[in-house]
């Protein structure tokens, strides 16, 4: 690396001084400039950056959240899952104070995030919470589970999924943008949905099929608990479901 502040700020991760190493990073762009940062970031590895932005303070800005480019924080994002965080608060409350920051083009970041191996999975996380909500907005145009929306602002069916691109979705209007401006899940969906819907097409697959899993869990769990769950033995043949509903596992290795 050729900025010394990169190296500081390397070691300083390594020595779990997150905010010495930001800190180093903040007068990198104090002594040579924003410029100099955004270059420099560049060189800075993937995990480094990961452990400095996800240690966000609502409270405060961060001048590395407001400087990274889409392309640096796509590298980031998608080892957040190192850190095996069942809740995926952290990725949430990172996302956001990235992508929404002040100037910032929330679909650009969204589209750089897809573009990475492993972006998927990681929107994925990110709405994991709200599937049932995202799947009915896909269909109603509304998140309102009790609401099924306007017929004229989305045909959407669930055979229409796999035709959903960008020249047969239309643009969300200014006044439906404006009262889902939350800055969160709502307008995220929203954005990939509108704005990037080849993206959301993907997104909304996966997401079913992990939260078919998560639901195939559950109702092995409370058979189990019933004590209708048969002998150990039988139990223990019974193959655990995948967390993201695929074949694959993951063997990425905890950063922690």
């Amino acid at each position: 690396m050729n900025y010394p502040a990169l190296i500081e700020a390397q070691s300083l991760v390594k020595a779990g001084d997150i905010a010495g190493a930001e800190h180093a990073l903040a007068n990198l762009a104090e002594t040579e400039g924003d410029k100099a940062l955004v270059a420099a970031l560049d060189e800075f590895p993937a995990k480094d950056l990961l452990a400095i932005i996800r240690e966000y303070d609502a409270s405060k800005e961060s001048l590395v959240n407001l400087l990274v480019t889409p392309e640096q924080f796509a590298r980031a994002v998608v080892l957040e899952r190192r850190y095996g965080d069942q809740t995926h608060e952290q990725l949430r409350g990172m996302v956001n104070s990235v992508i929404f920051r002040d100037g910032a083009d929330p679909a650009e970041f969204l589209y750089e995030i897809a573009e990475v191996e492993g972006g998927y999975d990681a929107l994925v996380d990110y709405l994991l919470d709200r599937a049932q909500m995202v799947e009915h907005f896909y269909r109603y145009a509304t998140f309102d589970l009790y609401e099924y929306g306007d017929d004229n602002k989305t045909q959407a069916r669930d055979d229409d999924l796999l035709n959903l691109t960008r020249d047969t979705e239309s643009l969300a209007s200014p006044l439906d943008m404006a009262n889902l401006e939350d800055h969160d899940w709502m307008q995220v969906t929203y954005i990939l949905r509108y704005e990037l819907p080849e993206i959301f097409r993907e997104v909304l697959m996966k997401l079913r099929a992990r939260y078919k899993a998560y639901q195939a869990s559950l109702a092995q769990d409370e058979l189990l608990e019933g004590g209708e769950g048969g002998t150990e033995e039988e139990q223990e043949e019974r193959p655990k479901n995948n967390d993201d509903g695929d074949d694959k596992d993951d063997d990425e290795e905890s950063a922690l």
